[in-house]
């Protein structure tokens, strides 16, 4: 049988403004989602934490989703904040496998580093911002049977939502400038380019230390096929211009999707593929089927709603087959 490698958002997991109620209804329905995927590697994004009575926060809308199912009983790596070692409150990130993980860790900064910018549209002494990024990326080394390892990525960068300066908004939604607003839009930009920056750079030392690895970066990219963080984490050899570097490209196994059924997103109408399982070419060369679960999917803006009642995500799941030796 094949390896399924799939890649979900699960849209605020967890939220804790959302009635246990509605909770349960959402569980039960992305549980659906989750049982025709089956898959053998499941990254997912936006999985919340709740405080436990005297404990660190835990992933209890995750635990309560899986149970029962036959990934209950596998391997899990977890996004932790660096201070508490504990999942973060928003947005967690985590991989899920069926293959045994020989090694695992997130990346957080680590090889680029937090970029300083001292705003333009402030006071003239504006204190500089630091711009760490939103949450790290996962990586997860599994077994293969034939003594290989596949390496999993797991991303989610961050949203083209302007990001905040001190002073300059009117409330949470409401910009004082247009000028303030386009400066907020341009950090949020570099922040989502510095963190796929740090992606493709983490993917060359897999390159180096193995040229014909087996390498998937999955997840939430925030962006469609011909923007910037795609094309940075791809690396075209157009790009490059440099033939010697072809191997190192990543392909997108998307492009084995009929077009009209390419997108994982509806967003005011138009359709937007904004997950990614991105491959390097040996494994791409194992590639035997993909799809997107967008069947019924609900659109962001024209159906969203408070609790979230009528759509389990608004993202649709992303998998693909590869022959390969579990």
């Amino acid at each position: 049988m094949p390896v399924r490698i799939a890649t979900f958002n699960l849209e605020s997991l967890g939220d804790s403004r959302e009635p246990t109620v509605a909770l349960g209804r959402r569980l039960d329905r992305l549980r659906t989602h989750l049982l025709r995927l089956d898959a053998d590697v499941l990254c997912l994004q936006e999985v919340n934490a709740r405080k436990a009575p005297r404990r660190h926060r835990v992933l209890a809308a995750l635990d309560r989703l899986l149970d029962g199912t036959p990934y209950a009983g596998c391997a899990r790596v977890e996004m932790t904040r660096m201070d508490t070692g504990a999942p973060a409150d928003r947005h967690n990130l985590v991989i899920v496998s069926r293959l045994p993980i020989a090694e695992s860790r997130q990346i957080w900064n680590d090889i680029v580093p937090p970029l300083s910018y001292r705003p333009v549209t402030g006071a003239d002494d504006a204190t500089p911002i630091i711009n760490r990024f939103d949450r790290p990326f996962l990586y997860a080394a599994l077994s293969l049977s034939d003594g290989r390892r596949l390496h999993i990525v797991n991303v989610h960068l961050r949203a083209p939502i302007a990001a905040p300066i001190a002073g300059q908004k009117q409330s949470a939604l409401v910009w004082r400038s247009v000028g303030a607003w386009a400066e907020g839009f341009f950090l949020a930009a570099l922040r989502r380019s510095a963190q796929a920056l740090e992606v493709r750079l983490f993917v060359e030392r897999l390159f180096d230390q193995e040229p014909d690895a087996l390498i998937a970066v999955c997840g939430d990219f925030n962006a469609d096929a011909p923007e910037v963080p795609v094309r940075l984490i791809q690396a075209p050899v157009e790009d490059t211009g440099n033939p010697a570097l072809a191997g190192r490209e990543l392909c997108a196994i998307e492009r084995r999707i009929p077009d009209q059924q390419r997108y994982s997103v509806l967003h005011a109408g138009a359709h937007k593929m904004l997950d990614h399982i991105l491959v390097s070419k040996a494994l791409m060369g194992a590639l035997c089927g993909a799809q997107v679960d967008n069947q019924g999917l609900a659109d962001e803006v024209f159906d969203a709603a408070p609790q979230r009642s009528i759509s389990e995500s608004f993202h649709a799941a992303v998998a693909a087959d590869f022959a390969l030796t579990r």
